[in-house]
């Protein structure tokens, strides 16, 4: 007798979200260990050393701050290890961009330690994930390296998040405004989410309470952004961004928005948009193939704008369509091993194809309205 595979609900075990929280360390590390190695950016290790160290000398803990070597290799993951070893730690802090985060995400898993990860830019769901992405020496992609839980701790401080660029803040908004449509189709179809279960109710609920939060708050966020200070909407959108688009997307599952995302890695003119900027394309696709509602195309389209996203393929940096180009992209979204299979109706190359052209072409209307 074959069983069914099961639905999930996966997420951190504690997702704390607040202001000046770099310095509340020893209040996270305290539940797990004693000794923290805290794997951070170059741009907020001395901030950490001043911060988030002192306080836990003044809490009788013991930190040690070391600078992350920009990518997520096993080099480097087996480097922070040793160290975590030989510093005796018991705890491993990640304080930075994703790649920072895989990296002590991975530290954890293999030296068997627990992880609180301390995000400084709001720009993809990765910190809540229970998945590492890998990359080889010479930065290529590697592998995905899948865990077998999620962080212990993801600590949003909201001062450090409105610090960063805007660009970024947006970027978080475009990845998280697919969550919903996302998991929608992935139920409808009673796809496989993103640890290779059924998506569940609650998984789609939580998704659908992540568009909420967007469409509700993303003005005021902005604002704020701009001026890099922290409102309640800011907080809002940042509990949107991180947590309830990663534990959405992780139990709800992903579809045409993410496949397309995937697929235009093929195109060069591309390589410096946003991940977030992307999937915002690959959300209009999406909607092209469902044939939306008119309405829901333009509360989506309402949301870009106010975010202040890119919206056709020229803002996104494309300098000329070349239809061979273009239908690679195609291929690559309808792979067997993408997410385009979790639509709720057969999708082929042609149309995916045609759904892209056809997704510009309202991208640049709507820019003009």
């Amino acid at each position: 007798m074959t069983h069914k595979v099961p639905r999930t609900v996966t997420s951190p075990k504690k997702f704390i979200i607040g202001s000046g929280l770099l310095a509340q360390l020893p209040d996270f590390v305290k539940d797990f260990g004693d000794n923290a190695l805290i794997i951070s950016d170059v741009f907020i290790v001395d901030r950490v050393k001043k911060e988030s160290i002192a306080a836990l000398e003044k809490a009788n803990l013991k930190g040690y701050a070391e600078q992350f070597a920009f990518e997520c290799t096993d080099k480097e993951i087996k480097r922070l290890g040793e160290l975590a070893k030989t510093q005796g730690s018991n705890v491993i802090v990640g304080v930075g961009g994703g790649k920072t985060l895989d990296t002590a995400k991975a530290v954890a898993y293999y030296y068997k330690l627990p992880v609180i990860l301390y995000p400084t830019i709001a720009s993809t769901d990765a910190p809540c994930t229970a998945l590492a992405v890998v990359y080889k020496e010479d930065h290529s992609f590697d592998r995905y390296l899948y865990l077998p839980q999620n962080p212990d701790a993801v600590v949003a401080d909201t001062s450090i998040l409105a610090a960063a660029p805007a660009r970024f803040f947006a970027a978080g908004i475009g990845d998280a405004l697919a969550t919903y449509f996302e998991a929608r189709a992935c139920y409808h179809s009673d796809g496989l989410n993103l640890v290779l279960k059924r998506p569940s109710h609650t998984g789609l609920g939580l998704a659908e309470m992540c568009y909420d939060f967007l469409c509700e708050n993303v003005e005021q966020a902005m604002f704020a952004v701009h001026n890099k200070i922290s409102t309640p909407a800011l907080e809002q959108v940042i509990e949107a961004t991180i947590y309830l688009s990663g534990v959405g997307a992780e139990s709800g599952g992903l579809a045409a928005a993410h496949a397309v995302n995937n697929g235009m890695s093929v195109v060069p003119d591309l390589h410096q948009a946003q991940h977030g900027e992307k999937v915002v394309f690959g959300l209009l696709t999406q909607l092209v193939l469902e044939n939306a509602p008119k309405e829901e195309i333009e509360d989506v389209i309402d949301v870009i704008k106010a975010a202040g996203l890119p919206m056709t393929l020229a803002e996104l940096g494309l300098k000329s369509f070349k239809e061979e180009e273009w239908r690679k992209v195609a291929q690559l979204a309808c792979d067997k091993g993408d997410t385009m299979g979790n639509m709720p109706f057969e999708v082929t190359e042609n149309e995916v194809y045609d759904a892209m052209i056809a997704a510009n072409a309202m991208a640049e209307y709507y820019r003009k309205q």
